[in-house]
């Protein structure tokens, strides 16, 4: 089992606690994922601490505004890091007017010109931009991987499947309100499936009285398991072998 996209640095317990935690649940991998400069330089310290926990590092959306040359040179630097698995989060996201939309597509094509000369995948999160956030990945991304982080778009599931995108679900998948992410879940080809916490939020529905933390993850697997009919351990397996393909840990 794996978590493919957490945020350690926003968790309260100690790194340590909530690795320890996760290993007794059973999760062998963790990506944490970086939004801005600080929290992606925490999340590689993290990798450099701990052999399974791995960094993607990237600049959100709503943290690219004024996203510069500077930006960009440092983003490489932090890409260089060989504890680094992936470039992102990245994207676009109109939910929230932080971020000009002419700023945050500038970081977006940054970012996926770094995942190509770095043969990293790219790791995605878009919120109200559906449609743009398509259109820029048809644009500019082609022969990149793509992980769709904390799917959100099941009404393009078979777009994104055709692409070659990773699917992966975080634990609003579980929610009652959520029955198209529900079936999403359970169509989405074995082979483009990941699981993820997207700690400390959105804890899956069983827990969801606790912030979430990456142990949380086995929750969301045991939910989707249901769905597609199989045993936990067989999805545990897929996934995260689906993780390693994506990702390239050994």
């Amino acid at each position: 089992m794996i978590d493919s996209h957490t945020h350690l640095d926003l968790c309260d317990p100690p790194n340590a606690e909530l690795v320890a935690a996760a290993e007794a649940a059973g999760v062998r991998r963790i990506v944490t994922v970086g939004i801005d400069g600080a929290s992606c330089r925490a999340a590689l310290a993290a990798a450099e601490d701990f052999p399974q926990v791995y960094a993607s590092v990237g600049r959100h959306p709503n943290a690219a505004r004024g996203f510069d040359e500077a930006d960009l040179a440092e983003l490489e630097a932090l890409a260089a890091h060989d504890r680094c698995v992936a470039i992102g989060e990245t994207g676009l996201d109109y939910y929230r007017d932080e971020t000009p939309p002419a700023d945050q597509r500038r970081a977006f094509a940054a970012q996926i010109a770094l995942a190509r000369t770095t043969g990293k995948p790219l790791v995605i999160h878009t919120r109200a931009a559906n449609q743009d956030t398509l259109d820029q990945l048809a644009g500019e991304a082609q022969g990149v991987s793509v992980v769709m982080h904390c799917f959100s778009m099941p009404d393009r599931l078979d777009e994104c499947v055709a692409r070659g995108y990773a699917i992966s679900f975080a634990g609003n998948v579980t929610y009652k309100s959520a029955g198209d992410l529900a079936e999403a879940a359970r169509s989405v080809p074995e082979e483009r499936l990941l699981v993820e916490t997207d700690a400390p939020y959105l804890t899956p529905q069983s827990v969801r009285k606790h912030r979430n933390q990456p142990a949380f993850v086995a929750h969301t697997l045991a939910f989707i398991a249901e769905l597609r009919g199989v045993a936990a351990d067989e999805l545990g397996a897929a996934v995260e072998a689906n993780g390693a393909r994506v990702f390239g840990w050994s």
